[in-house]
């Protein structure tokens, strides 16, 4: 491939500034059981790629699913009269050398088992054991299980010496049972819908204690038909590592993204309470509060070494000792704005232009352990795995669902509770933070389809966090 394009981007026939190819290939396969029955069995590949020039201080893009220098042309004078009209108009000028600076390196995730180390045979039988396992009882109407895997592996060359290779492996699993009695329906799930996703081999399918957790998931999915509903108060609120993955993503992540801040998303997906000028100022939470954007961590969903522009991947503060500090922008949108960023350029796939996106957000581990966490807490409500979300375009007032919770009573877990949420704005929330967990209960999960952008493009985010608390937040049940 590096020959190829090499020889490509010294070809092309276009007068640009700059010219950058984004080249992709990518192979997926899926599998879904359902009741102990196959209900899906995929495998697809793509390959392309993406041409960015830049002309007059505007960046134009064209893709292409051929390969062959000729295809490349096109695609490149495609992009080139995008770029040489719309530079008419442009709302800011950008610059090769501090937008598109070179970058030579590699990045390859790290795996213990290749995807072919069991067939797929072989996978469809541990998914079907996963389900007769949910199955614990008659009142377990509907068990699934699924794995997907995805190796992608892309390259970047520019026509001022770039030359970046990435390779991932990505691996999503989920399972889960519906339990019913009469009228009565709930779900429970492994941390929620789809959150364990990584990067690395087939080893991930076979976690230490996976049986005892498929057992657990059914058990608490009867557990749940006879559970109090959760009541409504305003009371201490702990969260679980599972349901803070969603917190952190919609009341940190998308806020935070600088293209929505400049008014590109508001059509689409909305906009931010955030404003440039908050950067540095704003007191977003309480002084434990330290959120990390951080793409290094060996594992995660989403780390990297370079985002899709080429830009190198570095672990930043976004918010530190709750004061926002940097935002989720990408080269380019640092410029516009001019505020610190990090390198969150990202695109779905080769036919997709780089935009703004969150990656691996982390909330850092404070200095309690979950037994001091909940022996502290006198009257509260421990909840696990998102069930529900709703949250306004302005990523501002919110409304979350759990799957599963404990009432807390003196210092104790007591009798379980079903239909938990709660409710609250995102300054208010943050800022009731008051107590973080250690490194013993920080957890890191990941979601598969982050959408935003037009066209749309589903991408994958990870999070990591430990138990946290928040104080005097309003909860409320789901029953009538």
């Amino acid at each position: 491939m590096w020959t190829e394009l090499s020889k490509a981007i010294a070809s092309l026939n276009i007068p640009a500034d700059w010219i950058g190819i984004r080249a992709v290939k990518e192979t997926t396969s899926s599998r879904h059981v359902r009741d102990g029955l196959p209900q899906a069995n995929g495998k697809s590949s793509t390959i392309g790629a993406m041409l960015e020039v830049l002309v007059n201080g505007c960046l134009g893009y064209a893709a292409t699913n051929s390969l062959d220098l000729s295809a490349l042309q096109s695609a490149g004078e495609q992009a080139y009269k995008q770029a040489l009209v719309a530079s008419e108009w442009w709302i800011y000028p950008f610059n090769a050398a501090t937008e598109r600076p070179k970058v030579v390196g590699e990045y390859i995730s790290p795996f213990l088992e290749p995807f072919d180390a069991l067939s797929p045979g072989e996978i469809n039988e541990l998914l079907v054991r996963i389900c007769h396992t949910l199955k614990v009882g008659d009142k377990i109407v509907q068990t699934i299980a699924s794995a997907s895997t995805k190796d992608r592996e892309t390259w970047f060359v520019s026509s001022n010496g770039s030359q970046v290779y990435q390779k991932f492996l990505f691996l999503s699993t989920h399972y889960g049972a519906i339990a019913q009695d009469g009228a009565i329906v709930q779900q429970r799930t492994n941390n929620g819908w789809a959150a364990h996703c990584y990067q690395g081999g087939l080893e991930l399918l076979k976690e230490g204690d996976l049986w005892h957790r498929v057992r657990q998931i059914g058990e608490q999915a009867v557990e749940l038909l006879t559970a109090e509903e959760c009541p409504t108060a305003r009371t201490n609120l702990v969260l679980a590592p599972d349901q803070m993955m969603l917190q952190i993503h919609e009341s940190v992540g998308h806020p935070l993204e600088i293209d929505r801040i400049l008014g590109d998303e508001r059509n689409y997906a909305g906009g931010s309470f955030v404003s440039k000028s908050d950067f540095g100022k704003l007191v977003y939470g309480s002084p434990l509060m330290n959120i990390t954007f951080d793409p290094t961590v060996s594992g995660e969903f989403a780390s990297y070494g370079f985002d899709d522009t080429g830009a190198v991947a570095t672990r930043e503060y976004l918010i530190k000792e709750g004061v926002l500090e940097r935002g989720l922008g990408s080269l380019e949108s640092q410029a516009r704005a001019g505020v610190a960023g990090v390198a969150c350029a990202r695109a779905s796939s080769w036919n997709r232009p780089a935009i703004d996106r969150m990656a691996n957000l982390n909330l850092e581990p404070g200095n309690a352990t979950f037994d001091e966490i909940i022996s502290g807490i006198e009257d509260g409500i421990f909840m696990e795995s998102n069930r529900s979300w709703s949250i306004d375009d302005r990523r501002y007032k919110f409304q979350f669902g759990c799957e599963y919770a404990k009432l807390i009573s003196k210092g104790k877990l007591t009798k379980t509770l079903r239909n938990p949420n709660y409710r609250a704005t995102t300054p208010e929330f943050w800022q009731s933070l008051t107590k973080v967990g250690d490194a013993s209960n920080w957890q890191m999960y990941g979601t598969p389809y982050c959408g935003k952008g037009e066209p749309n493009q589903a991408i994958w985010v990870g999070h990591g966090s430990p138990v946290c608390v928040f104080a005097n937040v309003e909860v409320f049940g789901g029953g009538t």
